[in-house]
């Protein structure tokens, strides 16, 4: 069914401002008494805690400031909370290239390439990397993927001009001349108020049910704001739509390993599951909401007409003397 902004949109000011607010997201591992120096706490008690798109949003800020350090540090941090968050690892790899260390910056930027292929900025400053680390024989396989996915384009797709840009750039830095123009395609896409217009956008494609531009849209969302639950929870949604099912899954994961408690998320999950006829987990998603909606609430409401719905049509096919 059509998603109501009123009932789930928040705006991305509101997602901006939560993220200042400390909230009880997943813990994650400093790793050899990082937290604390040893002593007697056990590790759930000394190590830090992250709110993977709040240091999302610290790295893009100091990669605005110039404090690639500080942009480095974040941006760890949120590939860590988000480990399938190709944007966290690609401005992370662009944060190491304007600190001048482009050996260090290549693998981040491999694994942006591997969790999202189809990432031309990746692609072309993984080869600048590469390029000006010595390494020009895989410099030259990022250029051979590149010029591949520009003859899939055939000059006739959106990346069309992004794809000759980046063929170029590559092919320069592999011949010896200095690159200064990496980084996102357009600085705007990381801008707030950018991330807000594309979030609130996105609702208003899922609600006409055009659900590839929709995707887009929370691309261009997640780069802004990066692993942030609500886009994941989004981006769930519009896969499950378009009957990528595994792909949803993947997302509501993510949105839940970083807000246990995503009501958003953990209704949509059901429906997936009862999409998939696996009416048991999807009873243990509406009885998680039921715990968590104390005084009940929309998304425990919504699973539950998706279960009886299902169930009734389930008896309905058991009683059919046809059947």
């Amino acid at each position: 069914m059509p998603i109501l902004p009123t009932r789930k949109f928040i705006g991305a000011s509101a997602i901006a401002a939560a993220m200042l607010v400390s909230t009880p997201f997943a813990a994650i591992a400093a790793g050899g008494g990082g937290g604390g120096g040893g002593g007697g706490a056990v590790p759930s008690q000394s190590a830090p805690s992250y709110d993977p798109a709040e240091e999302y949003r610290k790295g893009v800020a100091a990669l605005e400031a110039e404090d690639y350090k500080l942009a480095i540090k974040s941006f760890r941090r949120a590939a860590k909370g988000d480990r399938r968050n190709a944007n966290a690892q690609y401005l992370l790899g662009v944060s190491y290239m304007r600190a001048g260390d482009f050996k260090k910056a290549a693998g981040p930027l491999a694994k942006a390439v591997k969790l999202k292929p189809d990432m031309v900025a990746a692609h072309r400053d993984l080869a600048i990397a590469y390029a000006n680390s010595g390494k020009g024989d895989k410099a030259q396989q990022v250029l051979a993927d590149l010029n591949t996915m520009k003859a899939d384009c055939a000059g006739s797709c959106a990346n069309a001009a992004v794809l000759d840009e980046a063929v170029t750039a590559a092919s320069s830095a592999i011949n010896g001349t200095a690159q200064s123009s990496f980084g996102p395609d357009s600085a705007r896409l990381l801008q707030t108020a950018n991330g807000d217009a594309a979030y609130s956008r996105a609702v208003e494609l899922i609600n006409q049910g055009d659900y590839t531009a929709a995707l887009a849209s929370l691309d261009n969302a997640a780069l802004a704001f990066g692993p942030h639950p609500d886009i994941l929870t989004y981006q769930g949604f519009v896969n499950r739509k378009l009957g990528r099912f595994s792909i949803a899954e993947g997302y509501y994961n993510r949105a839940l390993a970083i807000a246990p408690n995503h009501l958003g998320a953990w209704e949509y999950y059901g429906e997936l599951k009862v999409e998939r006829g696996d009416m048991a987990g999807a009873k243990a998603h509406l009885a998680k909401l039921e715990s968590l909606c104390s005084f009940g609430c929309y998304e425990a409401d919504e699973l539950r007409r998706w279960i009886d719905t299902a169930d009734v049509a389930s008896l309905t096919v058991r009683k059919d003397p046809s059947a």
